[in-house]
């Protein structure tokens, strides 16, 4: 697992045991020591899991006592930063759980806070939410107003639907909007930190509440400030790519009048692995300048005989009346670890402004025997 290693390896859990014997000199942290010996075949969360566990062993007692050693670690003079932050901060929040103390609850998201510049407690954050969202959430929000751009962007990223890596909140899915004070308070903010993680957080909603996204969204640019459309415009990206007219006219890219020509294909089969092109071309037809945006789906073949699509960015344009935009563009079949193929029929469709205006078909082989 070397993407493991070089994160959480054998370094990072000699560095925790090291920090944590200094705050507690009398523990003898038998799982820490031994949990290296158990990182081969595990990747980044087995092994962050794994030191947490080990972490939790150690320091057996009450909550108090576990939090106290992590602030001593934390301000002791061993290092106390970087990957061994996520099994600590993990390690802070089933702790708080396990006790079932409003105190316990609360002082966790404190330290977390605490934490959070050190790495990050965005992981450690969901189990808390998980637990109890509204008392979560309300601390969460008041840390929107936080002098420190870390915790503020742990108030958005933290809560996040779909946070890549972290487990699923289920009263983050089923409540839309719930979220959305905490983004209110932070779209303007002055960290582009920060309002990367916002405009991230309202595209994971997209996924589920397209309308209430372009809603907010539209709101923010009834008054915005500097960065307001760039935020905007990354947030809406989901949408866009999926057509959505709200989000396309909020961006400015209304219906238009245009003449279309293709997808034309360079073939009607492509190699395993190998490459399609094809060209198109786009001639404003209006008696007024039109802004345009161009994608294309590839509707993939799946196992079970029928088609998904994934879209695909091609360009965002003003045409002239009578301006011609033509466009040529490969798509790549070589294999990617995200996405499997399967051969047989796909389609290639062309979209401008959402709307689809031509599909061609062709054929992917099977792979070449060997």
């Amino acid at each position: 697992m070397p993407f493991a290693d070089e994160l959480i390896g054998t370094p990072t859990a000699r560095a925790l045991t090291t920090a944590i014997r200094a705050a507690a000199p009398a523990a003898r942290l038998t799982a820490l020591r031994a949990a290296p010996g158990r990182f081969d075949a595990l990747g980044l969360r087995e092994r962050s899991d794994l030191l947490r566990d080990a972490l939790l062993a150690d320091l057996p007692g009450d909550y108090a006592t576990f939090a106290a050693t992590i602030r001593a670690a934390r301000d002791g003079d061993r290092p106390f930063a970087g990957w061994l932050i996520w099994p600590v901060t993990s390690a802070v929040a089933a702790k708080a759980i396990a006790e079932r103390t409003d105190t316990a609850f609360d002082d966790a998201l404190a330290l977390l806070a605490e934490l959070t510049p050190r790495l990050t407690s965005e992981f450690a954050l969901r189990p808390l939410l998980d637990h109890d969202p509204d008392r979560a959430l309300a601390t969460i929000t008041t840390w929107t107003t936080s002098p420190d751009p870390h915790v503020r962007r742990l108030a958005s990223e933290g809560t996040r639907p779909f946070l890549p890596w972290a487990t699923r909140v289920p009263g983050l899915l089923t409540r839309p909007g719930i979220t959305l004070p905490i983004l209110h308070a932070l779209h303007r903010d002055d960290s582009e930190y920060v309002r990367r993680s916002v405009a991230n957080h309202l595209n994971d909603l997209s996924r589920d509440h397209p309308d209430l996204v372009v809603d907010t969204a539209a709101g923010w640019l009834s008054e915005p400030g500097g960065n307001t459309p760039a935020l905007v415009r990354h947030a809406l990206r989901t949408l866009v790519k999926r057509g959505h007219p709200g989000a396309l006219r909020l961006l400015g890219f209304a219906p238009v009048d245009v003449d279309t020509t293709g997808p034309e294909l360079s073939a009607s089969s492509v190699p395993f692995g190998g490459t399609i092109t094809f060209r198109a071309s786009i001639v404003n037809t209006e008696l007024d300048p039109v802004r345009i945006a161009v994608d294309y789906t590839v509707h993939h073949r799946k196992a079970n005989g029928g088609q998904t699509g994934k879209t695909f960015k091609l360009t965002t344009r003003t045409l002239a009346p009578g301006e011609r935009l033509d466009i040529t563009r490969d798509h790549s079949f070589r294999p990617i670890t995200t996405r499997r193929y399967h051969p047989g029929e796909h389609g290639l469709e062309l979209h401008v402004n959402g709307a689809s205006t031509g599909r061609a078909d062709f054929t992917l082989l099977p792979p070449r025997e060997t």
